[in-house]
Formats: structure tokens, sequence, C-alpha cells
């Protein structure tokens, strides 16, 4: 069948399902591709839920007031005003992030490495997406002189860059692109008359309150739409709901307009139930508050322990400063890999993992990288525990290390390095 705009299974995604597979066959798998963050629900927000079930009506495509009144108030504190009219909610921040590219029209300037679905939402909305790569140890954010260059380039190229997407923080890098990048980002997009698309999903996972994280709506808020929801920070992916914070004046104004009548056409609004108890969790009370600081002490807990061990075994790495990401090069292993694996590429690296050892990674490929890169996405998320009371107790625990279940997932980790790279990995005996 002839398809307008051909894309493939999101690579998380289909990493997870076949992992599933494999799980449900009996075979033993440690999953680090997914986003997935494995967490109870908080009790709260579950009677929250079930006493709205009974809303059943559609309600306004831009959501419930009570939501959006919610949702202002959290980005008010955050120092970005909001008028909860200009607050749009969708099923999931990635619906609203395919909306608005589609709201805006024409290219997409993305950065790399970039989250996987960008290019292809891209694809899907008609355009194209221009990677431009970050400057280093600052993903998610376009190099903004590289940017200039890259937009200049296009339009003389005939193209139509309209946009441009930044990740704070970062997936897959784990990092957070500093204030002065985000400025120079800001200046780029108004003097070259790009909307910014700001992806801020991962905010709330920002380890240390000494590293800035300064949206692109504070230096360019006349052209900055700011995403986010609860997907992460409270680990609720499966209920779908994400936020977009539209700036005010004539642009804002027309993104909004076009992005409503999207969802009218595709998701009419959002789940009622889910609405309620978001606006609840938007209203960031003390249980909140407190679930999602146990939370992100666990996620630096456990991604600096699985960090540390690529690092011990050659991997490159740049400092983790914010979710359950991180993306080690293995570049300074190729030598070892080619001659001991057959190993030259990132695809290769991540297939051999799998198929050899029941470990699912993503390689640096799906996140825009080139096809020689040996970098790969690792993701922490699904080692807190297979059962809700083991995960509570991760969330609680003085040393989440020393548990049983983590600390089982942390040396079959350290198992497969030393089986991959003894050979030849720093300080090891090269027996090639």
């Amino acid at each position: 069948m002839p398809v307008s705009a051909p894309v493939t299974m999101s690579a998380t995604l289909a990493v997870d399902e076949s992992l599933a597979r494999r799980r449900s066959a009996g075979e033993p798998v440690l999953s680090l591709a997914g986003g997935e963050i494995g967490l109870p629900v908080l009790p709260l927000l579950e009677e929250r839920l079930a006493a709205a079930a009974g809303r059943n009506a559609y309600g306004p495509v831009a959501g419930d007031a009570e939501l959006r009144t919610a949702v202002a108030g959290y980005w008010r504190r955050r120092g970005l005003g909001t008028d909860p009219d200009l607050v749009v909610c969708g099923p999931g921040s990635k619906p609203l992030l395919f909306g608005l590219v589609l709201a805006v029209g024409g290219d997409v300037v993305i950065p790399r490495p970039g989250w996987v679905s960008y290019a292809a939402q891209a694809r899907l909305a008609g355009g194209r997406a221009i990677s431009v790569p970050i400057r280093p140890g600052q993903g998610g954010v376009p190099d903004p002189d590289r940017l200039r260059e890259a937009v200049v380039s296009a339009r003389a190229a005939g193209r139509d860059p309209r946009s441009v997407v930044v990740t704070l923080p970062d997936n897959p890098t784990g990092t957070v692109a500093a204030p002065e990048t985000v400025r120079d980002l800001a200046v780029a997009a108004r003097d070259l008359g790009l909307v910014i698309i700001s992806d801020e999903i991962y905010r709330e996972l920002v380890f240390s309150p000494e590293t800035p994280l300064v949206s692109p709506a504070v230096f360019a808020p006349e052209r900055t739409v700011v995403t986010t929801g609860p997907t992460k920070s409270l680990a609720l992916g499966g209920w779908r709901m994400g936020v977009a914070r539209i700036p005010d004046g004539p642009l804002g104004r027309e993104v909004r307009t076009r992005l409503l009548g999207i969802a009218s056409q595709i998701w009419s609004t959002t789940a009622a139930p889910v609405q309620a108890a978001a606006a609840y969790a938007f209203e960031e009370p003390p249980e909140v508050v407190t679930r999602i600081a146990e939370s992100r002490r666990l996620h630096e807990t456990v991604v600096r322990a699985v960090a540390a061990r690529f690092a011990a075994f050659g991997a490159a790495l740049t400092p983790i400063q914010a979710t359950c990401y991180l993306y080690p090069d293995f570049e300074p292993l190729r030598d070892g890999l080619a001659r001991t694996h057959g190993v030259r590429r990132g695809e290769e690296l991540t297939a051999l993992t799998a198929e050899r050892y029941g470990v699912g990674l993503l390689p640096g490929t799906a996140f825009d990288e080139p096809e020689h890169s040996l970098r790969i996405r690792v993701a922490t998320g699904r080692l807190y525990g297979e059962s809700d009371t083991e995960r509570v107790t991760a969330l609680s625990a003085a040393d989440p290390l020393r548990l049983p279940w983590i600390k089982a997932s942390l040396d079959r980790i350290t198992e497969v390095l030393t089986d991959l790279t003894g050979p030849f990995a720093p300080g090891r005996a090269d027996t090639g």
C-alpha cells in the first residue's frame, strides 16, 4: 500500500516489544532501551483518577479549565507567566509535539543527537528534519552558530525551515544545555524567524539545584512553545497526558488556533479522568513534591552507578546532570570491538548485546548519529524492581544500590561489559 511519508516504528517501542516477546518466552533479558519509568503510581493520584471515572463527556479541546489553571500556576512558579487560555492539553506530549509541528508547518531543525521521534514527526507532517549538532556536553539544543548556517543554507536551497525543537533536559545524553547556549539559540531563532518548540518533559529530573535550567521562553517569549507532562516526573506514561504553553501575542494566537483545529480532528479531547488527576498533580501538593524528589534521587543514584561501570571499561561519557539516561561512546574501544567481535557500528554493537546477552540498548543512529558512530543510549528507569513492592522500597531506600534486585542488574551490566571488552579494555590484558 503506498504511503506519503514512510516512517518505521519508534526505535524505543520496537526494542521494548522485542524484549517483551523474549521475556514471555522465558528468556532472561535486561531492558536498558525504553524510556519507561518503572515506578508505581502515587496512591493519591490513583484516588483522584478513580473519583473522576464518571466524567465521560468530551470536554473542551484545549482541556478543562481546572487543569489549564493548575498548569498555568505550575509554569508561573518557574518564572514563566502563563495565561490559562494559552494552555493546551493533549493525550501525551508526543501528540502535542506532532500537532505543533503540523501547526507551524515547513521543515524542522532538530538537535543531533535528538529524541527518536523528532525527525519522524517532521516527515509525517510533510516536512523534513534539518539535523544540527549540539555543542559538546550540551545535549538537546542545536549549536546556535551552526543552526544559523544550516537554516541559511537550507533556505538558499529552496527548503522552508520554520521551527526548531529543543529538549531541556536532554534525551538521550542526560545533560542540560547552559543558559548561554539557550540564549544564543533564542536570539538565532528570532533573527531567523523560527518558532521554538521546547520539550521540557524532563524538567523536574535535574539532579542538582545548582544546575541551571533556563527555558528559551525566558529569552524569546513571543516565539517559544513549551511542552511538558507528568509522564517522566511521576511515571505516568500509560495515562497519556501532555500540556503545551503557547506564547502570548499574534504568533502564539495563530499557532494556538491551528493546534486546536488539528487536535479537534485527531483526538478531540484528553480523557477527562486523567485531566482531573493531572490537575491535582500540577498543583504540586506536598505528596507530589515528595514523590518527585524521591524519584529524582533514585534516578541519580542508579544512573550514576551504571555510568561508572561503562566508564570503568573505557567508554567515553559526558557527566550526567538529569534524567535516567546515559549516552556512552565506545569510540575509544573501536579497534578492540572490531578485532574481537567484528563490531564497527553502534547498530552492530546493540545487536550483539541483544542477541548474545539479552540486553536491550539503542544505537546512536536512532538519535540521528552517523552510521559509523559507536554511541549507544542506555536507559536505567526499569532497574528499580519487578513489583510495586520492590519499587516502593527502592524509592525510600537509604542506599538503593544495595537492594538485591538492583544489585543483580548492576552486576549483570558488569558481567556483560567484562565479556564484551575483557580482552582489550584499558587496564586489561589484550589477548587479541
